[in-house]
């Protein structure tokens, strides 16, 4: 498993991706529409890493009582099967594998109640 993107929640997606290409120094990487709103990520050309711009709005219904204040983290593997019964064989509570924003996913919790997405592809 290895760290794959870190979503930020935000205001405005427009205005954080320019601050993050045109201040910092990112590139676009991936841009999707998800139910009207950009969905956008921004990263560091020799990086594979990223952070997704995920706008408030799209999360006004925030239906799994996630932090919104606070980062998601995303980890990426290459089975999403042996990787969730991995962790559920640990101990670890892990969701069922979906689709979730089209990204076939499943999420689990660490101790402490914070969520992890992990995805694969």
């Amino acid at each position: 498993m290895h760290v794959r993107y870190v979503v930020l929640y935000v205001t405005d997606v427009e205005a954080c991706r320019r601050f993050w290409v045109e201040q910092v120094g990112m590139v676009e990487k991936h841009r999707v529409e998800v139910e009207g709103h950009a969905v956008v990520q921004v990263g560091f050309a020799a990086q594979a890493f990223a952070f997704e711009l995920v706008p408030l709005a799209l999360m006004a219904d925030n239906p799994d009582g996630l932090d919104l204040a606070t980062p998601s983290i995303a980890l990426h593997v290459d089975d999403l099967e042996a990787a969730r019964a991995q962790l559920v064989e640990r101990g670890v509570t892990a969701m069922e594998i979906g689709e979730h924003g089209g990204v076939t996913s499943f999420a689990f919790s660490d101790n402490e109640g914070r969520w992890f997405a992990v995805t694969t592809g």
